[in-house]
This record gives C-alpha cells, structure tokens and sequence, in this order.
C-alpha cells in the first residue's frame, strides 16, 4: 500500500493543473503506441496489479480483455470493480497474489513498482509475476526512470529525508530500468525497455506540445533507457 500523500507538497503548489492534463493524455497515447507495436496479443486475460482507480483500461481495453484488479487497499479494490472498470477484483499484495500458474496473458504493473520498492526488493515480485504468466504472456511495466535528471533529483530528495516536502511522499521511487531488465531475465522472462516520454508533467504545457514528437524516438537503442517514464515489456517464452 502506497504511503499516505500530502497535497501541500512543493511541486503541486508550483504546479498548472493544465501542464499535468496534457501530459497524461499525452503518456496514456504513447503507452498505447508501445504496446500496440510490440505485444502481439489483441485480448485475453491480463492482472492489474495495485489497480487503484485507474488500472490502466486505456491499454486493454474490454470486452477483449478481460481484467483483474488487485490492490493492497481493499477499498480502493473493491471501488475498481463497482465502478466497472474492472471484470473482478480482490484484496491482495504483490509478491503474495493467490493465483494458479499461467493464469494470465498479462501482468501490469502500471505506476506501482516504485512504491513496492519502498518496502521490498522487486525481484521476487518480478518472478510472481512470470509464474502466473501463459507461455507468450507478457508482463508490462511503466515506472518513472532513475536515470533520467528528473527521476535523479528526486531520488537525492528523497536520500535527504525531503520527499514528503518536495514531491508529497517519501515512497515514490524512480526505478533502474537495466534493474528491471535484470530482474525480468533472471525470472526467466525475454525483457525490452521503452522510453514513453522524456518530458517531465510539471513542464509548461506549450513546451510539452512544442517537444512531444521527440518521444516517437523513445525506442532507440541509445535513447530507450533515458526517458522520464520507461515500459518494460517481458515476454514469456511461448515453449
């Protein structure tokens, strides 16, 4: 479960509410692009885990994909599923998901990883997440990068003691995607990383507009691992 988030933070104060609206209409587009291109899968049944209230619909959407929500909230698990945005949905955590073996064509973990890492390594999250997938499944990632200057600054903000004054958390955790990568490939998995966007949401609007094209190249070898926000993409093997 995700720490408790103070409102009265820094950069929220700083903030256009117009420059966080362009960017997430922005990044949901780009996140589709993504897996449009590289996951071969058109339906089936795919996990969000800590689904919270938006567990990434905008990716698979019904009635080709089936989706579970779970989350460590069971309120905010139970409001998943009486809102309809997912089929079912329980009280669960990751890392202790009680599913059979290759249950699913999809494990998503969209905007979540960063705060598991706060409590525990992501390894062993990583490997459930390659157990419960079908032989060609794939799991899906998107996290805020490590590498990336912004992701660096509040990484240091964070070391500091500085999160819940900066940023309005102390576990949002940029993440390492060649971790990641690590991870996926010691679980078994076949992992490849995308930069979704290199712009950061607290950017002005007019600037986001003005450079958005430049994250059509985020799948560059030498520029998919310096986005703001990165996919991962971890297939298991079909044999």
């Amino acid at each position: 479960m995700a720490e408790d988030y103070d409102p009265d933070n820094l950069l929220d104060r700083i903030s256009d509410p117009e420059t966080l609206a362009v960017n997430y209409f922005h990044v949901e587009r780009r996140e589709r692009a993504i897996l449009d291109r590289r996951l071969p899968q058109r339906g089936g049944d795919v996990l969000s885990v800590g689904c919270g209230w938006r567990p990434g619909r905008h990716l698979f959407p019904s009635p080709q994909w089936r989706m579970v929500g779970v989350d460590a909230d069971p309120d905010k698990a139970a409001a998943a599923k009486a809102n309809g945005v997912v089929d079912e949905s329980l009280h669960a955590r990751a890392g202790e998901l009680p599913f059979e073996d290759a249950s699913f064509d999809v494990v998503l973990y969209r905007l979540v990883l960063h705060h598991v890492a706060f409590e525990q390594s992501l390894r062993p999250v990583v490997e459930e997440a390659a157990r419960l997938l079908r032989p060609g499944g794939a799991l899906v990632v998107i996290e805020p990068n490590v590498f990336h200057p912004v992701g660096a600054a509040l990484t240091l903000a964070n070391r500091a003691g500085l999160g819940p004054l900066v940023h309005g958390t102390p576990d949002d955790i940029p993440l390492s995607p060649r971790a990641l990568e690590a991870d996926a490939r010691a679980a078994g998995l076949e992992p490849e990383v995308h930069a979704v966007t290199f712009m950061w949401r607290r950017l002005p609007a007019g600037v986001q507009r003005a450079l958005a094209g430049v994250d059509e190249l985020g799948s560059r070898p030498r520029l998919r691992m310096g986005g703001h926000t990165f996919m991962l993409i971890a297939r298991r093997p079909a044999t």
